[in-house]
């Protein structure tokens, strides 16, 4: 097989409008390396806070764990631009703040991109980032970060005065310097509005077909989850979850029966041959 090549900030923007783009999250090596080739972008992602660590909302997640996640996912990727979120909290005091958290992700963990969340207000945070020769992917609509403030996880910019505010925030994003553009739970027209007025590619979740690209959870996709996951966006190419419940239930019976270990997946010792007395 040809080995893929890597894929930059460039070869991303370059796909607005004529290639869609592939993106799904990935939080540990093994994962990453499953689905590197398949993909164009690998997010790790702060829903590790929910999909890893079980938690309600991504609150909780810090730059260290952050880190600690993206350096695995950075020593698998061959192919996909890996990208780390800026987890809550660690980019809200101000560009100087967020510029340093950047930076971390950047040389301690290995990614080739940064997202953040928000319009205006972290408009100086993007231009700071971008200046200092780190691309940045921004995110509008349903922001996880904003959990309480959007009264939980909501379908954002159904109305009018919602969805020009959308608008004028993803095309202030632009301008502040964002390579490419989250937009997750909006109006199928509105994303669609929203991709024809941004001159960077635009990669939904559960913002319909007329984004550039699209990105799951690859747990929830996968269906990895204990349960299917809630949100209507979300669709289960496979169920995981099923097929390991299966798996440990076979491994738990032969265990018990004794059938597991056997010869084949025993190490066996060879047998030495003793010297024989001679006889008088």
């Amino acid at each position: 097989m040809q080995k893929q090549k890597r894929v930059m900030v460039p070869d991303v923007v370059k796909r607005k409008g004529t290639e869609k783009l592939v993106m799904l999250t990935a939080y540990d090596f093994t994962m990453a390396r499953l689905l590197d080739e398949q993909v164009d972008m690998l997010l790790v992602g702060d829903s590790l806070g929910c999909v890893v660590q079980g938690n309600d909302n991504t609150l909780g997640v810090t730059l260290d764990q952050m880190v600690y996640h993206a350096t695995m996912v950075s020593r698998a990727a061959r192919h996909a631009l890996v990208v780390g979120d800026l987890p809550f909290g660690s980019y809200q005091a101000g560009a100087e703040d967020a510029l340093r958290s950047a930076m971390r992700m950047v040389k301690e963990a290995g990614v080739g991109a940064v997202k953040l969340e928000g319009g205006g207000r972290v408009c100086e945070s993007i231009a700071t980032i971008v200046e200092a020769g780190i691309p940045v992917m921004a995110h509008l609509g349903l922001t996880p970060q904003s959990f309480h403030a959007l009264g939980g996880n909501r379908v954002q910019g159904k109305n009018l005065e919602d969805a020009q505010r959308l608008i004028d925030a993803a095309q202030a994003v632009e301008r502040a310097g964002a390579f490419a553009l989250v937009l997750e739970a909006i109006p199928a027209p509105l994303a669609r509005e929203i991709t024809a007025s941004v001159a960077i590619p635009t990669i939904g979740i559960g913002a319909g077909a007329d984004c550039d690209g699209q990105v799951l959870v690859a747990n929830d996709m996968l269906g990895l989850n204990s349960s299917r996951a809630p949100m209507q966006f979300n669709k289960e190419y496979c169920v995981l979850r099923d097929m390991i419940a299966g798996a440990v239930n076979q491994y738990a019976k032969e265990v018990r029966k004794g059938a597991f270990p056997d010869a084949e997946h025993s190490y066996l010792a060879e047998r030495t041959r003793q010297p024989r007395l001679s006889r008088i």
